[in-house]
């Protein structure tokens, strides 16, 4: 689907502007003509460059922006205070540049007689596709406020959980970092030194020594070749990544690897309950539910498992019956499931599902990170004891000699 910018005079002679989605110009026309507008002149929006689109990391905007977008301007249309003007009063209120921005295009193409979902998914590297659908629900139902108040929920929790998340992984990463870092200079500038003072001496040089002074030569006279593997080790995995198989294999191995694998698991449940949960509650179809939570998980595995669902769906079977036979669900999942689709309440058990899976991972994450402090305290032990068998033993023998 395009983007079409048009400009047109409506009933009474006005002009307005704004801008339309469809598959082809012809059909943009068509649909502005239904809405009793004439059409003066119509274009189709210019994709972004790749030079443009490759600065989309520094135009990012944070998930607690959108969190609060969403939860203020749910409060002001519950005021009934008119949308546009709800959306100014944003521009004014909103510290980031990027976002200030692409709010204040928004409120001038919702001012011009753009709807506001279509308008916000102009800007698919802020707005997902389910705060999308979300917002198109609200519009449809008359609901906007109450769909808004929903999303906000969800976004708020899922900030949280990334926060904690981060906040845990923060210490023990910080501490590896610097261990690699004094590890590279000690290899470089301090080894050199004490290992020539062997070389002088000329006494036997054991084997733990010599591999020590060949990682140290290798990395003063050849860390272009390591800066060189670095960057390609990055560049691959980046062009693998963006290959359909590639990212199924990853996705795959970051479910079964140890202890990591069954954190990556629960955040894709939180995901899913949490993510079906809010788009049921807000009225839209469970099919749809299902083809937008499927681009929402960010797992091919869970994606192909939930696609599959949506064909079941429609063939007539129960929601859980391809996740019952899932090796990569639990079975909580797929029969609290099936009791909320019998019950008529499956929005309720999605959510109890979240908030179950949400204190799992956040347990999970702790126990983690209690397990990676002492790790690191024995990681620095055996390089301490490498250094002393490799280094200051052999200058301790020498020195003895020669007393």
């Amino acid at each position: 689907m395009a983007i079409y910018e048009y400009k047109a005079k409506n009933m009474e002679g006005q002009a307005v502007t704004g801008v339309v989605e469809a598959p082809s110009e012809n059909v943009a026309t068509d649909v502005l003509k239904e809405k009793a507008l004439i059409v003066l002149s119509i274009s189709e929006r210019k994709q972004f460059t790749f030079f443009q689109s490759s600065l989309g990391f520094f135009r990012r905007v944070p998930q607690r922006d959108i969190a609060l977008f969403a939860r203020q301007l749910a409060v002001m249309i519950s005021a009934t205070v008119p949308i546009v003007q709800s959306l100014r009063i944003l521009v004014k209120q909103t510290s980031n540049i990027n976002f200030k921005i692409i709010i204040s295009e928004v409120a001038d193409e919702v001012d011009g007689g753009a709807k506001l979902s279509q308008t916000l998914a102009r800007y698919p590297a802020v707005f997902s596709d389910f705060f999308i659908h979300m917002i198109r629900s609200g519009e449809t139902t008359g609901k906007l406020d109450e769909t808004l108040n929903y999303l906000a929920d969800q976004q708020e929790k899922d900030y949280d959980l990334t926060s904690k998340i981060k906040g845990s992984m923060t210490y023990p990463i910080f501490i590896l970092s610097g261990l690699i870092i004094v590890g590279v200079m000690m290899m470089i500038f301090v080894i050199p030194q004490l290992t020539s003072v062997l070389k002088e001496g000329g006494a036997e040089i054991p084997l733990s020594t010599r591999v020590l002074i060949g990682t140290s030569d290798f990395l003063r006279n050849f860390w272009w070749v390591l800066v060189v593997m670095v960057i390609g080790a990055v560049v691959g995995a980046r062009f693998i990544m963006g290959t359909p198989w590639g990212k199924n294999q990853i996705d795959r191995v970051k479910m079964r690897l140890p202890i990591f694998g069954s954190i990556f698991q629960r955040i894709y449940l939180v995901r899913f309950s949490r993510s079906l949960s809010t788009l049921i509650v807000s009225g839209i179809t469970l099919t749809r539910s299902l083809e937008i939570v499927a681009d929402v998980i960010g797992n091919s595995i869970y994606r192909e498992l939930t696609l599959k669902t949506i064909k079941e769906i429609e063939d007539g079977n129960s929601i859980s019956s391809v996740f019952a036979q899932s090796k990569d669900i639990p079975p909580m999942l797929s029969q609290m499931m099936s009791v909320g689709e019998q019950t008529g309440k499956l929005d309720f058990v999605l959510d109890r599902l979240a908030n179950f899976y949400s204190r799992e991972l956040e347990n999970s994450v702790t126990n983690l990170v209690s397990l990676i402090e002492p790790l690191i305290l024995v990681v620095m032990g055996v390089a301490v004891a490498m250094l002393v068998v490799s280094i200051l033993l052999p200058l301790y023998n020498l020195s003895s000699a020669i007393n």
